[in-house]
């Protein structure tokens, strides 16, 4: 007996069953067309054969009067007599065909489509209805509070009168298909064998060429005949099926979850769970999660790819969750996000987290000695589920940079203990790190160290491109300066985690293996990046080219066309933006009075620099000033030794306006050095003596990419210097659309965030798009960006 859906499965409700349920219903849509289709087909066939049959009589009326007419020829007479009486049995063999074709295929097909599909029909709109009560019931006892026991009490009856219900409708629905399923072929092959049957009785003459046929058409009345019998025992045996089914005790609800890691489909542990969601409404969704290849998954529907929440269980810890309002709660933590998730008894809840456990404890058992593995496969792990939508983008881009870090001389292999092959990175120090170490510096604190993954990670491109100008050599040179002439011995890959960790701890936290500079060398250094910084100064590689010529004034009412066509065409579409933004109340009127239009001046005025970079003799050299002027000269390395040597990186220049190094690398015009600074908490609203940020000297130079960095770090763009002007003000100034643009959309979803309350998302996706688009610009083709003149402020 083939069934089509198991009724043991169908009471799991799992997305395997939805799955088939979808694919039934699915065929049976189709096979209804196709029946309609076959009948309307047939019934045209009729009215043809009618017609057909209409002019063939008076053919044979024809000839029949011809065969009167030809009475003095007796040949003809009798023949034309005998060829009438032919034809008109012909006639009649035709009018037998049609009569066979209206029983056989229009009323036969049409009774199995009208009582069959429409008991099918009916079962599934019962299925439908009582599916989403079933729904309904599970989120509302999901949803009932602990503290309200007959809110609870309540909610429980519903969910077990529902469920009651669907195993009813579910079982019925599922009896009706697989008896649907069974009868379709009894029905479609009686009706077209009965068709065939008429063909070879009207095609008696032809009966040469039906007798090789009509071996197959006994075969297939045999068959039929065989088929009647089988469908009705198949009936009989799936009634009783049904009736043992429900016949049993379902008072207990929760199914019988067990973990099983050495289960058949590699699947430990799998069941639906309720999972809020990381957006700011906390939303809570049911999901089917599984345990599977020592990851944790879940899936909407069964067709969907896993969505992978936890690559490696090995890195995470399951806890109870008691203080929120939900119950049966619990949450998988692992090193970069968390999972909370809700399962609907507390006996789930305790299978669920002793299942985590267990795939833990197994992990670590079977891959004891192959600990370094993970990290060289966590880039294919998501893979291996064959994961769809956001974390198999994640692992392109992870493997993109992956690719990228590597290139750089001396990451190929872990920056501390020299494991080949690393996974992971410190993005403030710009190194390579194996899992280990890793982990390690993750306990650090990000104030020391911030560990990132190169496979499962994002990277955007300044991050990316800040990696590949430092490298595990560089930072070695400096953090390792004095090792072996202190006699230290460098760890070795498969050393005890205790003995790596003293290490680590003495290379970036109490720096003991940094060579300190004499004050002359530190003096030659400071020099040195000056005169560097000069020479840069010098040439037009990091500054904006010079503005277009300038235009006659014009008298009022004349529209205004710069020969730079860039910038009013840039300028038109900032206009055309920013007044749709209006148009929508993005912007109150005191805003509009605050940021009016952008202008487009008749004329331009020359360029002009924020301030001259000069260098004086300091009072004393420090490592802040070094800090402070390899920001300017883009040096990183230099950067990263007056870091290792001490220096603060919110260091005050208080003999150039109180300028801090990050104010510096706005000067210096190099994205990267400011992603540096930032990584190594940076202050990016710190302001100089002109009451100017870093937003402020990014803006009055031009440098579109650091507007849209620094105002994605969470840069203050309502700060007025000591001429009460905002950056928006000054971009307004100098013409510039894209910095206006940027300027005013972040304004935007400030005040829509604001608006929303708690609430908001985490942020608009057009905002973001429009960002991203920025970032990779400023990033990968900065001559772009690169259109206006800098901000005069006289």
């Amino acid at each position: 007996m083939k069934i089509t859906v198991d009724f043991e499965e169908c009471l799991k409700d799992s997305p395997r069953f939805r799955a088939t349920i979808e694919e039934v219903e699915g065929d049976v849509c189709e096979l209804e067309s196709k029946l309609d289709k076959l009948v309307k087909l047939c019934i045209g066939m009729i009215d043809a054969g009618k017609a057909y049959n209409a002019a063939n009589k008076q053919f044979v009326s024809g000839i029949r009067e011809l065969a009167q007419q030809s009475t003095k020829d007796e040949v003809i007479e009798s023949s034309l007599t005998k060829f009438a009486e032919s034809l008109q049995e012909m006639i009649n063999y035709h009018t037998i065909l049609f009569d066979q074709a209206q029983r056989s295929i229009k009323i036969q097909l049409q009774t199995f489509v009208k009582d069959d599909i429409r008991k099918f029909k009916e079962a599934k709109k019962q299925f439908d209805k009582v599916s989403e009560e079933k729904e309904g019931a599970l989120i509302k006892n999901a949803q009932a509070p602990r503290n309200k026991q007959h809110e609870v009490e309540e909610a429980t009856n519903i969910l077990t009168a529902t469920r009651k219900c669907f195993r009813h409708i579910v079982l019925d629905y599922v009896l009706q298909i697989n008896v649907l399923q069974s009868k379709r072929r009894s029905e479609i092959l009686k009706s077209m064998l009965s068709f065939m049957y008429a063909h070879l009785t009207f095609f008696h003459q032809g009966y040469d060429l039906f007798s090789e046929l009509q071996p197959l058409m006994k075969q297939l009345g045999g068959q039929l005949d065989q088929l009647v019998v089988d469908a009705a025992k198949e009936k009989r045996d799936m009634e009783q099926k049904h009736s043992t089914i429900q016949q049993k005790d379902f008072s207990n609800d929760d199914t019988k979850l067990e973990y099983n890691v050495d289960a058949d489909n590699g699947i430990a542990m799998e069941g639906y769970l309720f999972k809020r969601a990381s957006n700011a409404f906390k939303t809570w969704n049911r999901r089917w999660f599984s345990i599977q290849n020592n990851q944790l998954v879940y899936q909407k529907k069964f067709k969907d790819n896993p969505t992978v929440v936890v690559e490696d269980l090995r890195l995470c810890t399951v806890k109870h969750c008691e203080d929120i309002e939900r119950r049966f709660c619990f949450e998988v933590v692992s090193p970069t996000k968390s999972c909370m998730m809700q399962a609907d008894s507390e006996k789930l809840r305790q299978a669920w987290i002793k299942a985590v456990q267990n795939s833990i404890a197994t992990a670590f058992r079977d891959k004891g000695d192959e600990g370094e593995k993970l990290d060289r496969k966590s880039s294919t792990s998501t893979g291996s589920l064959d994961s769809g939508g956001e974390p198999k983008e994640k692992s392109i881009k992870g493997e993109s940079a992956l690719q990228k870090v590597l290139a750089i001389p001396g990451n190929t292999c872990c920056c501390d203990c020299g494991q080949p092959d690393p996974r992971w990175a410190s993005i403030n120090l710009g190194i390579t790190l194996c899992i280990q170490c890793s982990g390690i510096h993750r306990s650090l604190g990000v104030h020391f160290s911030k560990v990132r993954s190169l496979t499962l990670d994002t990277w955007e491109p300044e991050l990316l491109k800040l990696m590949c100008e430092l490298g595990n050599g560089v930072i070695n040179q400096i953090y390792e300066a004095r090792r072996e002439e202190l006699g230290s011995r460098k760890p070795n890959p498969g050393d005890p985690r205790h003995e790596v960790e003293a290490y680590i701890k003495a290379k970036y936290v109490d720096r003991r293996f940094v060579r300190r500079p004499t004050d002359e060398e530190l003096r030659n250094k400071v020099v040195s990046l000056s005169k560097q910084e000069k020479r840069l100064s010098g040439s037009s590689e990091h500054l904006p080219p010079r503005p277009p010529p300038p235009t006659p004034k014009l008298r009022s009412g004349q529209t205004v066309k710069s020969a730079d066509s860039g910038i009013q065409n840039s300028a038109d579409g900032s206009r055309e933006m920013l007044a749709t933004t209006q148009s929508n109340n993005s912007l109150t009127d005191a805003d509009a009075a605050e940021s009016p239009p952008m202008p487009m001046p008749a004329t331009l005025p020359p360029p002009s620099p924020c301030k001259e970079i000069v260098f004086y003799e300091p009072k004393e050299y420090s490592s802040g000033l070094q800090l402070y002027w390899a920001a300017c000269a883009r040096s990183l390395p230099d950067m990263a030794e007056a870091l290792a040597h001490g220096a603060e990186v919110n260091w005050v220049n208080t003999e150039d306006d109180k300028r801090t190094p990050l104010i510096m690398a706005v000067q210096g015009g190099s994205l990267v050095t400011c992603e540096f600074l930032l990584q190594n908490a940076a202050n990016v609203n710190q302001q100089d003596a002109q009451g100017r940020g870093p937003l402020h000297h990014a803006t009055m130079l031009g440098h579109t990419g650091q507007v849209c960095l620094f105002l994605k770090r969470g840069a203050n763009q309502n700060a007025a210097d000591i001429d009460e002007k905002t950056p928006l003000t000054i971009a307004v100034d100098a013409a510039n659309a894209d910095i206006v643009t940027l300027l005013r959309l972040a304004k935007m979803n400030e005040e829509m965030r604001e608006a929303e309350g708690p609430y908001n998302q985490s942020g608009d996706e057009t905002y973001m798009d429009i960002f991203q688009d920025f970032t990779h610009m400023a990033s990968n083709d900065p001559d772009k960006l690169n259109r206006y003149q800098q901000y005069d402020p006289q």
